[in-house]
Order: structure tokens, then C-alpha cells, then sequence
């Protein structure tokens, strides 16, 4: 095999793995925005629900009650999509990154192979 040939198979497997990391990549940036658009509806229900419970209240001391119920538990809900949020893109990343490995490897063996070949 020349190293044309060697150049060629390791150009056809960079390219199959590039394209299985842009799939990955694809689905995982599908999830985000799944996920993202979860934690919207269910951050706008709960801001109606504590609105609305601002509109019932009579005294002072319940609507800070209300106020300080309704910060908190948003704030662990951020708390929370971030984290799922973070994760996520980690997995992405250490996905993405995986047909790499294998096609870099065999790229490094063909080269040094061809190398020999060649000295």
C-alpha cells in the first residue's frame, strides 16, 4: 500500500468519525434544548401559581411568606436545570470526542508504518 493509499483510508476515517461526532453532538444539543424547554414551562407555571397567590393574600407578613417560598424554590430549580445543564454538555464532550480516539490511533500507527516504509 502506498502512501497515498495510507493517506486516503486515513482520510475516509477521519471523516466517518467526524460525522459520528457531529451526530452526537446533534442529539445531545437536542436533549439541551428538550430539557431547557421543560424547565421553561415548568418555571412559568410556577411563577403564575405564585402570582396568583400574591393576588389572594391580605397581609404583608404572607406575601413575604409567598415571596421567599417562590425565590427559593426557584432558585434550586436553576440550581438544579444548571447542573443537569452541565452534565449534559460534559457528556457531550467526552462523547463527541470518542470516534477520535480509535481514528488518531490507527492514523499514528499508519504513519509510523509508512514512515518505517519509506527510511
Amino acid at each position: 500500500m502506498s502512501n497515498f493509499d495510507t493517506a486516503g483510508v486515513i482520510g475516509k476515517d477521519l471523516m466517518e468519525s467526524t460525522t459520528k461526532s457531529i451526530s452526537v453532538v446533534t442529539k445531545g444539543l437536542q436533549q439541551v434544548a428538550t430539557e431547557t424547554t421543560e424547565f421553561t414551562k415548568a418555571s412559568y407555571e410556577q411563577s403564575t401559581k405564585a402570582v396568583e397567590q400574591l393576588f389572594q393574600t391580605r397581609s404583608l407578613e404572607k406575601v413575604i411568606e409567598v415571596q421567599t417560598e417562590y425565590a427559593k424554590s426557584a432558585y434550586q430549580a436553576w440550581v438544579s436545570q444548571a447542573t443537569k445543564l452541565g452534565e449534559i454538555y460534559s457528556d457531550i464532550a467526552r462523547e463527541s470526542y470518542k470516534p477520535f480516539e480509535s481514528a488518531f490511533s490507527a492514523a499514528a500507527a499508519k504513519g509510523s508504518e509508512a514512515f518505517r516504509r519509506t527510511a
